[in-house]
């Protein structure tokens, strides 16, 4: 299929152009709003093209770094090739690249951590300053002008209403027939003119299957034929099957309890193993007719929705494995009516969470015993992706999971520590925190009553003692409301830094 065939808008044909020559409109210093969100429907080949861009410039002297503003993260061929271009400035509000991740780390890339929820506003307040370009992947252009969005959408619908210019990659590789999956609002306003959302169920749709763009605004069409980034999901472990078996079995508790409806409520999954095994448990779970409201759909939603276990799933992008891909292609008649990609700005809305009582399922690096939650800092001070859409789902969802093996570097780092090294979720935020060894349901527990809880039901049996020791000191002195002794709260981290073992 050639470009010709998907851009059915004439006026955008005299624009199409090299990557390379595309890229020459991108000058050093501008923001730059890029496409993507987990792997997905990024722009494949402006990034490259950029970065020889860098490279070449660097070598005869000259600056040249952009910062770049996208949806979520997005692949080697994008972030990557840039970082290692030294290219890019600023970036936000997420990343999961290795070479990008270091030059965060190393303090070259200024890396602002943002709740995936607030990207898209804050751009239209000005908080995050003027966005000069975009830079698309699109499926394709209808006759009238209309952008056929790609495999995400993410923060697509600002970027292209707020950027001075835009910069379209045509991508000929997905399957066109995507065409109609895609449900973009235009009913979002500055305060003090915001209008309720008129969305009551999980699977309405709210908005138009196309993304606008003033034509005057659009200066280069490239084209691409490339897929996605492959995500590769490992069979679930047997600590992964154990913690989606303690949620399963906790759903159905809460079910018989009459805390849950019988039908179930829209259920957000965060990416990974883990979440794959919940979902993959749920096939074989007591539950029918399932929803799924989330920010990325990955192989397991997929599962849910072929068995017939899942009814509709809204989210924002599609991430999945080679074979995934292949089924969603060789299918995508059946997945287009029953799959809705939105803009982040609905898939991740803080008052549809609570609206719509979802049930949120997400990973963490580490917690302390009093449910305070660390998603993003290793050793309290490394970046690793990003808060994400954790933190909207997770203080807004009718039931909120945070969920983590109870180890990690082969038993050497616990993660259930007396304090966090950052946080990300307060207490106050955390409901439910599962491992491998046991799920603690928090609610309605004060803090020593949360703390007791987490060392009995969720740390390692190697630290369960260290633990318990030092809640047991920590209340013989000082305010007991929530007790800890300050000179040790943090010192199972120095004692890694130093030995490389949190154990004493």
């Amino acid at each position: 299929m050639s470009i010709a065939d998907r851009v059915r808008y004439p006026e955008f044909l005299s624009r199409v152009m090299t990557a390379e020559e595309a890229a020459a409109l991108i000058p050093h210093g501008v923001n730059v709003g890029m496409s993507g969100f987990t792997g997905a429907g990024y722009p494949k080949a402006l990034p490259q093209a950029i970065a020889a861009r860098a490279k070449a410039e660097h070598a005869q002297g000259k600056p040249y770094k952009i910062n770049v503003w996208t949806g979520a993260s997005t692949a080697a061929e994008c972030d990557g090739v840039m970082a290692e271009a030294h290219a890019l400035g600023q970036r936000l509000p997420f990343n999961t690249d290795p070479i990008a991740r270091k030059a965060v780390n190393s303090g070259e890339i200024d890396f602002i951590d943002m709740h995936l929820s607030h990207v898209a506003q804050h751009a239209w307040f000005g908080f995050l300053g003027h966005m000069n370009i975009a830079v698309i992947e699109v499926l394709g252009v209808t006759a009238d002008g209309l952008l056929i969005p790609s495999t995400a959408v993410g923060n697509n619908k600002t970027w292209l209403e707020i950027a001075d210019k835009v910069i379209l990659e045509v991508n000929t590789k997905p399957p066109a027939r995507m065409e109609g999956m895609h449900d973009i609002y235009y009913g979002t306003a500055i305060p003090p003119r915001r209008m309720p959302i008129n969305m009551t169920h999980a699977d309405d749709r709210i908005g138009d299957a196309y993304l606008k763009v003033d034509p005057a605004k659009v200066v280069a069409v490239v084209e691409t034929h490339k897929g996605d980034r492959d995500n590769v999901f490992a069979t679930p472990d047997e600590n992964s099957q154990r913690i989606a078996g303690y949620i399963i079995d906790f759903l159905a508790h809460e079910m018989k309890m009459g805390r849950l409806p019988k039908e179930m409520l829209p259920i957000q999954s965060g990416v990974g193993n883990v979440a794959n095994a919940v979902l993959a448990g749920l096939l074989t779970g007591p539950f029918e007719n399932l929803l799924g409201f989330t920010e990325v759909l990955q192989d397991g939603m997929l599962d849910l929705l072929r068995a017939g276990k899942m009814s509709k799933a809204s989210a924002t992008s599609i991430s999945l494995s080679a074979a995934a891909y292949k089924d969603f292609e060789d299918n995508i008649d059946f997945y287009r009516e029953r799959i809705i990609l939105r803009p982040q700005e609905i898939s991740n809305h803080p008052e549809l969470v609570r609206r719509l009582g979802i049930i949120a399922m997400n990973s963490m690096i580490e917690a302390d015993i009093y449910g305070n939650i660390n998603s993003t800092h290793v050793m309290g001070t490394g970046m690793m992706n990003g808060i994400g859409g954790s933190g909207d789902f997770a203080r807004n969802g009718y039931l909120s999971f945070f969920v983590t093996p109870s180890v990690a570097k082969d038993g050497k780092i616990s993660c259930i520590v007396p304090m966090c090294s950052h946080v990300d979720h307060t207490e106050h935020d955390t409901q439910i925190i599962v491992t491998e060894q046991g799920l603690a349901d928090l609610r309605g527990l004060s803090p020593k009553q949360r703390a007791q809880v987490i060392i009995d039901k969720c740390a390692h049996p190697d630290y369960r003692a260290q633990l318990q020791d030092y809640f047991d000191r920590s209340r013989q002195q000082g305010a007991q409301h929530t007790p800890h002794i300050l000179t040790e709260a943090l010192s199972w981290h120095q004692r890694f830094m130093d030995k490389g073992d949190m154990r004493s």
